[in-house]
Parts: C-alpha cells; sequence; structure tokens
C-alpha cells in the first residue's frame, strides 16, 4: 500500500495512466485503485462512482484549453476584435491539434470519454461560445464588428470553424495544407464580422 496521501489529482493522474494503456473500454476502477496500491473503495470515498471519475478526468482533459483562451482574452496588450478573435481560434486550434499529436492514444481515449460525459462536454462548449461571445462584443463595442447578436454571432463562428477543434477532423490536422486552410477560414470570418 502507497505512503502517499491518496488525493483527486492523484486519482485523476492515476486514471489518466489506465486510460492509456487499457482505453476507455476495458479501464475500471480496481486498475486505478491498483496503480496507487490502494484498495478500490478508496476511490471511491473520492469519486462515487465510475462514471463520476470519467466525467472529473474528462474536465481535467478540456480545463487547461478553456484556461489558455481565457488568457487570450485577459490579454490587454491584443488589440480588441480581430485580433483577439484571431488568436483565440488559432490558440483553440493549437491546443487541439497538440493533444492530438502529442499522445494520440489518450486523446482517442478521451474522444471516446467525451462520448460519455456529456454534461462535462456541454459545459465545456458553453464556456468556450461565451468566450467567443464576450470577443465579438467588445468588437462591437470598439466599431471593429457589425453582429447584431453577438452570441449568435459567436455561434455561427465556433460551427463554421468545427473543422479546426472538433476531435472528429483530427485526421486533417496533419495534412500540409491545414495551417493555410485554418488563415483562409478565419480571414472570411473576420471579413465577415466587420462593420
Amino acid at each position: 500500500m502507497s505512503t502517499e496521501p491518496l488525493t483527486a489529482e492523484r486519482i485523476l493522474e492515476a486514471t489518466e495512466e489506465v486510460l492509456r494503456r487499457y482505453g476507455p473500454a476495458k479501464a475500471t476502477v480496481v486498475d486505478v485503485a491498483r496503480v496507487l496500491g490502494v484498495s478500490h473503495g478508496s476511490v471511491y470515498r473520492h469519486f462515487r462512482t465510475k462514471a463520476a471519475l470519467r466525467e472529473a478526468v474528462t474536465k481535467r482533459w478540456l480545463s487547461p484549453t478553456e484556461a489558455a483562451l481565457a488568457r487570450v482574452i485577459s490579454d490587454s496588450g491584443r488589440e480588441p476584435g480581430a485580433a483577439k478573435l484571431r488568436a483565440w481560434l488559432l490558440t483553440l486550434f493549437d491546443a487541439k491539434r497538440l493533444k492530438a499529436g502529442d499522445d494520440p492514444e489518450l486523446f482517442a481515449t478521451f474522444c471516446a470519454l467525451s462520448q460519455e460525459s456529456s454534461d462535462v462536454v456541454d459545459a465545456h462548449l458553453t464556456e468556450l461560445t461565451r468566450q467567443l461571445t464576450r470577443i465579438i462584443e467588445e468588437g462591437v463595442r470598439e466599431g471593429e464588428f457589425a453582429a447584431p447578436d453577438p452570441g449568435e454571432a459567436a455561434g455561427a463562428v465556433f460551427a463554421a470553424t468545427a473543422r479546426f477543434h472538433d476531435p472528429a477532423y483530427a485526421p486533417e490536422w496533419r495534412k500540409s495544407t491545414i495551417d493555410a486552410e485554418f488563415d483562409a477560414v478565419a480571414a472570411l470570418l473576420l471579413r465577415g464580422l466587420r462593420a
């Protein structure tokens, strides 16, 4: 048995390791407990169900992307409007592409977990759309964008750029032309939003 205190963070790290090793279909709470050197009951004291544990892992995986995007919004050195929106879209694309390229097995696992954790994924998508809305509202206030309904415009921008952030498109992110394709879509969207 381990002498380190059992924390939620340690459990989540071990769960990622187990998911990477066995995949979501075969990974069990017993496997997580074994990696930690504790009983499975100890894991259940932190996460009441296997589903709750998987949701927490999914949230842990999505949170750094949300934080990186929030930093783009709060960066006071950036121009409002077009420059900030393009930076936000590129940051999202780079974050997703990095995750897919650095650890493809874990990326595939999290794509599968995302299907199970719909509430966590829905909250993530809501947060991203909220952030986009904030950027567009700022651009409207500055007179750079003309969007009668910034929330609707944010939803349209998010949908129009799905190819660059939806995990279903991950195989395309390795194409040699993908950066030029991103630039073309971003430029088109920015032209459409300009006042």
